[in-house]
């Protein structure tokens, strides 16, 4: 009986051994089987709306695929990846239509289209206004938008002043001519300046040269005196008509020259920096179809329109066959000169939250990383990139929401978990708190000695 049992005992011991070295063989291989399970997605998110996931593969209501949603892993640089950095399958990089382009490094330029109105030359229209007070007797030129040769006659003016300047001049002409022949240079000399004093007041009243030598050869005095034209040009407003009373304060005709003409054009806050002096210009006008115009930006006024916000730019065109008439409207285009080379992507490119702009650029196969950028101009799909990236790096065109989505939400996690390790951090960081010792703690130990100490 005794053998028996023993026998038993036996048994049990060597069964007992050989499962626990069993056991711990399987413990010591399961983690083997991890990292096959790493590469299995942790879940998968509708492509739609980030927000809904699913442990499974699924479909959403439109028949896309949810999209797999892996663990971050290192950078095959050795590397932990960029906050927010994503990694999506390919194949599923494939089914969202994700498309990629270059940075590459060119000059951008751009032509701004702008509406125009045609004005006159400030710099060649002229104001004629009398010297004197009078009464206007003949007009010869009565008819705005009438052209005028330089020099003709506008009209015909009757003044008292007139009347008079012209008798000093024929007494100082008498006076000359009586005191020509003294023997004393000082009388000759005041004669000959009197009458050069009569005669450039005559010419200071606009007086023309023609009737002055007519004075000087008939000696008879003239009732009225004609005012020419100063310049040739057009006639674009008359301010007196005959027998009318006039001063210097009156505007007789406004006179402009259409040789050349002035188009203002608005220039949005954006397109500003695109435009310079000197930039070449073209126009079409609906007035002259078929025609082209090439002129030049001829100066940027220094302030914003308060109601548009847009700045008003000055351009100049040659006019000698007159087809540009002021107020007509036209199409301007602006075309500016070319940058200096800078790293350039598509516009489509750059997420714009409002608070920051970037980009996601392509690590590797299924790998996306954001980067913050410092933008420059754009132009024509083009945007310069001051900072962020560099010249050959590969950027994504298309469907950045979805994967701007999901790197939000890693850089969220990744955030979150960082908040929450530290405070863990900082108690492990603190000293252990020292016991408070009590009153009631060195009775308590003194009564316990003395019980001890009896029982021995």
């Amino acid at each position: 009986m005794n053998k028996t049992r023993v026998l038993v005992i036996l048994i049990v011991l060597i069964g007992g051994f050989g499962g626990g070295y069993w056991f711990a063989q399987q413990s010591t291989s399961a983690p083997a089987m991890a990292p096959a399970a790493a590469n299995e997605p942790l879940f998968y998110r509708n492509p739609m709306n980030p927000e809904i996931t699913s442990p499974v593969p699924a479909q959403d209501s439109m028949g896309m695929e949810y999209i797999p949603v892996y663990a971050d892993t290192p950078s095959t640089a050795g590397g932990k990846d960029a906050s927010g950095t994503v990694t999506i399958d390919p194949v599923v990089v494939q089914n969202i239509g994700v498309r990629t382009a270059k940075a590459s490094r060119q000059p951008l330029s751009r032509t701004i289209r702008a509406v125009g109105r045609v004005d006159y030359d400030e710099t060649r229209m002229t104001r004629l206004h009398p010297k004197v007070n009078g009464w206007i007797d003949e007009v010869r030129i009565d008819k705005t938008g009438q052209p005028v040769a330089d020099d003709e006659i506008l009209l015909s003016v009757y003044s008292p002043k007139l009347v008079s300047t012209q008798q000093e001049y024929l007494l100082a002409l008498n006076n000359l001519s009586a005191l020509k022949d003294s023997s004393f240079d000082d009388i000759k000399r005041g004669a000959q300046e009197l009458v050069q004093s009569a005669r450039q007041r005559l010419t200071l009243l606009d007086v023309p040269e023609h009737q002055i030598r007519e004075l000087e050869q008939s000696h008879e005095i003239k009732r009225t005196l004609h005012l020419h034209s100063p310049t040739a040009g057009t006639v674009i407003q008359i301010g007196a008509r005959q027998g009318q009373y006039v001063t210097p304060n009156t505007e007789l005709y406004r006179i402009v020259d259409l040789a050349e003409v002035w188009v203002y054009a608005d220039i949005y806050e954006n397109e500003l920096p695109w435009v310079k002096v000197g930039d070449a210009v073209e126009m079409t006008l609906a007035g002259a179809p078929g025609k082209t115009f090439v002129g030049e930006l001829a100066y940027i006024y220094p302030y914003a329109e308060a109601k548009t916000r847009t700045t008003k730019v000055r351009l100049v065109f040659e006019n000698s066959d007159r087809l540009l008439r002021p107020d007509m409207f036209a199409n301007v285009l602006i075309r500016g000169a070319p940058t200096d080379a800078s790293v350039v992507i598509p516009a489509e490119a750059v997420v714009r939250s409002g608070r920051r702009n970037q980009t996601f650029v392509v690590r590797e196969s299924g790998k996306f990383e954001p980067r913050v950028l410092t933008l420059g101009l754009e132009s024509n799909g083009q945007v310069a990139v001051l900072a962020g990236i560099e010249a050959g790096e590969e950027v994504v065109t298309s469907a950045q929401f979805l994967i701007d989505s999901e790197s939000s939400l890693r850089e969220a996690a990744a955030k979150m978990m960082e908040a929450a390790h530290e405070p863990t951090e900082h108690n492990h960081a603190a000293p252990p708190a020292k016991p408070i010792e009590t009153s009631d703690d060195k009775p308590a130990g003194g009564h316990a000695h003395h019980a001890g100490h009896g029982h021995d």
